[in-house]
């Protein structure tokens, strides 16, 4: 049997929107711009899952819980890539090839900076675990048997004892601008998330139109149904109303 060793105290020591399992478990699953069922996830044997929507803190926050539990050796991509940010390529990038000035090396997201953990922190991070991606994926079945795969090649908790790092949250703007960012960044990301309110307004309002040319066009249908019906019922009652008369 696999060798575990006891998580940091309080594990996972960074709170944030996931769900937890079994913290012996070898198995952590990020499922990046998806929202999937996570506590299913765990269910099927994965010590953390949740999804990651930033290129900086979001990882940051991932990593810090990774390194703090010795007993996770894989982290499992999945789900769909976040358009702009590039979740899912910034952290793929970090771990091949870890952070200079600051910034990602090799990522494509606009905001890659890593601000709240040092390079020692990066390193265990990139000893400790292997990187699975099946990213695009958000079948639950895939992404179980996955996690069966990854299990079955537990090498068991990580020869180190749990390390703890500190993230703090604050402003975006300012987090960036400390990690040396260029102020085009902070414009595209601006631009980013303008763009993606608007299509969450525009796909909000198509829905709104939709249904209501559904519900124009059901209660067309229902009116014919009973014209219909009425003009049945007359068919059957004139002759017997024209006898009587």
């Amino acid at each position: 049997m696999a060798e575990k060793k006891s998580p940091a105290s309080g594990w996972p020591i960074i709170q944030g929107d996931f769900h937890t399992g079994d913290a012996q478990s070898c198995v952590a699953v990020v499922t990046m711009g998806s929202h999937l069922d996570e506590q299913g996830i765990c269910d099927a044997g994965a010590a953390i899952a949740g999804s990651c929507k930033t290129e900086n803190l979001g990882l940051e926050k991932i990593i810090a819980n990774v390194i703090s539990n010795p007993n996770i050796r894989f982290i499992l991509c999945c789900g769909t890539e976040v358009k702009g940010h590039l979740s899912g390529q910034s952290f793929m990038a970090l771990h091949e090839g870890g952070v200079a000035g600051g910034k990602i090396v090799g990522a494509q997201g606009a905001i890659a900076f890593i601000e709240n953990l040092s390079d020692e922190a990066i390193k265990r991070f990139q000893d400790q675990v292997e990187m699975v991606n099946i990213m695009e994926s958000e079948d639950m079945g895939t992404i179980k048997a996955k996690i069966d795969e990854l299990k079955a090649k537990d090498p068991g908790a990580f020869g180190a004892e749990p390390m703890v790092v500190e993230v703090k949250e604050g402003d975006g703007a300012a987090e960036v601008a400390v990690a040396g960012a260029n102020p085009q960044f902070l414009e595209i990301e601006e631009r980013l998330n303008a763009i993606e309110e608007r299509i969450e307004f525009v796909d909000a309002e198509i829905a709104q139109r939709v249904g209501r040319k559904v519900g124009r066009d059901i209660g067309i249908l229902y009116g014919l149904v009973a014209g219909l019906i009425v003009f049945m019922m007359l068919l059957v009652l004139l002759p017997k109303l024209v006898g009587y008369l």
